[in-house]
C-alpha cells in the first residue's frame, strides 16, 4: 500500500536531511520509513542490544553510517541527536530517518538539537480510503468498531483483543514513562469518562469530581494523552464579533477504535445502537481531517464554533482569510434541516465563508455554490486544507 502521506515525505527528503516521523504507536511509521528509505540500514532502539551498542561507542556508530540510517524509536536514544547535528553539517547528502512515539520527548531534542535541518512529519493510523484500499465496502459502524490501526485491516487482526492489548502494551506504559501513576486502574477509569465525552466540550472540574482526583491531576493527563498521539483537544473558534462564544475545547480520540474499546463496544451492531453513537461518528469524519493536514505536512488550523444560545458548527476551517464550517451528521437520509448550522455560520461570517460541507452517511451527494453534501468515505478527497 502506498500510504497518503508519501508524496510529503519524499518532497521533504529531497530538502532536509534529517525526516522525523512521528505519531501513535502501530501507525505504520517504521513500515512508511523502511518502504520509502529501504537504501538505509534500519536500527530499532526499542532493542537493549542496539541501544547497549549505540551507547557504548556512539562515535564509532556514526562514522559506520556516515550515509544515514533509519533510527527507530529515537526517543530511547537521545544522547545521538547531537551527533546527528554534527554528522549532518559535515556531510549535506547524508540521510537520516527517525522515527517516534512520544512528540514531546522527539521535539524537545529536535529543537534544541536539529533545528533548520530537519522536519517533522506526522503520520497517524489508516485514513477511510487507506482502509478501503484492502477493505473496501466498510460501513460507518464498521469503522468505529474496528478503528485505524493497520494491524486490524492488513493483517485481520481481531478489533477487541488488539485494543486490549494496544491498550496494555502501549497506552498504560507509554504513560507511566512520562509521569508517576500510582493507581492505573484510576487511569484507566478516567480515560473510560474520556471516551464516553468524545465529541463533548472538554470540563476539566467534572472529570476531577468524578474520578476523584484534582484538576491539575486532570490536567496533567490530558497533556501526556496529547504528548502520546492518545487524544486531541479541538479550540473553539471567537473573535471580536461575539463575545458570548464558548471557550472551552471539545475532546477527541486519534483512533476511534481506541473509544470504542474503551466503551465496551465490541461489535458494529452495539456500535449501531449505542448513545454515543453520534459522537463517535463525528470524530470519525473530524480524523479525515486531521490526517489530511498531517499527510499535507500541516499543523491542523482546525476549530469549532458554538454561543452559549446552542447554536454549533461541529467543525471550522480556516485556509488564509477563508472560513470552511463543517456540519457532520450521522444519519443516512438527508434531511434539509441540516443546512440550519451552515445557514447561521454563513449569516455571520458571509464575506469569510466561500464553501461549506454538510458529512453525513447517505450515498447521495451534490454540490452547490454554497454548500457541498458529501458521504463520509468521500469527504477525504474532497476537503482542501491548503
Amino acid at each position: 500500500m502506498t500510504r497518503l502521506i508519501t508524496e510529503e515525505a519524499l518532497a521533504s527528503a529531497k530538502e532536509y536531511p534529517i525526516i522525523n516521523i512521528s505519531g501513535p504507536r502501530q501507525s505504520g511509521k517504521t513500515t512508511l520509513a523502511r518502504h520509502l528509505f529501504d537504501y538505509l540500514p534500519y536500527y530499532n532502539l526499542e532493542s537493549p542490544d542496539v541501544r547497549d551498542m549505540i551507547s557504548g561507542d556512539t562515535r564509532s556508530f556514526i562514522r559506520q553510517n556516515q550515509g544515514g540510517a533509519i533510527l527507530d524509536e529515537i526517543q530511547r536514544a537521545p544522547e545521538l541527536m547531537s551527533y546527528l547535528q554534527a554528522t549532518v553539517d559535515e556531510n549535506k547528502k547524508c540521510k537520516f530517518v527517525l522515527t517516534g512515539s512520544n512528540q514531546f520527548s522527539m521535539l524537545e531534542k529536535v529543537t534544541q538539537s536539529l533545528a533548520g535541518r530537519t522536519v517533522i512529519l506526522k503520520l497517524l493510523p489508516f485514513c477511510i480510503s487507506e482502509i478501503s484500499a484492502v477493505k473496501p465496502g466498510l460501513s460507518a459502524d464498521d469503522l468505529i468498531f474496528m478503528g485505524s490501526l493497520p494491524s486490524i485491516h492488513a493483517e485481520g487482526r481481531q478489533p477487541t483483543r488488539t485494543y486490549r492489548n494496544y491498550y496494555e502494551t502501549y497506552v498504560e506504559r507509554d504513560v507511566r514513562n512520562l509521569i508517576n501513576i500510582k493507581d492505573i486502574s484510576l487511569f484507566r477509569k478516567f480515560l473510560k469518562l474520556c471516551a464516553g465525552r468524545t465529541g463533548q466540550i472538554f470540563n476539566a472540574s467534572q472529570l476531577a469530581t468524578e474520578t476523584g482526583i484534582s484538576v491539575n491531576t486532570i490536567k496533567s493527563w490530558i497533556s501526556v494523552l496529547e504528548t502520546s498521539f492518545i487524544i486531541y483537544l479541538l479550540p473553539p473558534w471567537y473573535d471580536n464579533i461575539n463575545k458570548r462564544l464558548i471557550k472551552s475545547p471539545k475532546m477527541y480520540f486519534y483512533d476511534i477504535g481506541l473509544a470504542a474499546y474503551l466503551l465496551g463496544l465490541t461489535s458494529p451492531e452495539q456500535v449501531q445502537r449505542d448513545p454515543l453513537r453520534g459522537g463517535l461518528f463525528e470524530n470519525l469524519v473530524l480524523n479525515e481531517i486531521i490526517k489530511k493536514y498531517f499527510n499535507s505536512g500541516l499543523e491542523p488550523a482546525m476549530y469549532f464554533y458554538r454561543d452559549k444560545h446552542g447554536n454549533e458548527v461541529d467543525a471550522l476551517l480556516k485556509v488564509a482569510h477563508e472560513l470552511i464550517p463543517i456540519e457532520v451528521k450521522s444519519s443516512e437520509t438527508f434531511r434539509n434541516e441540516f443546512y440550519k448550522s451552515l445557514d447561521y455560520f454563513r449569516k455571520i461570517y458571509q464575506d469569510r465563508v466561500r464553501r461549506s460541507f454538510l458529512v453525513y452517511a447517505g450515498d447521495l451527494e451534490q454540490i452547490s455554490d454554497n454548500y457541498s453534501l458529501v458521504n463520509f468515505r468521500n469527504f477525504y478527497n474532497q476537503v482542501d486544507v491548503k
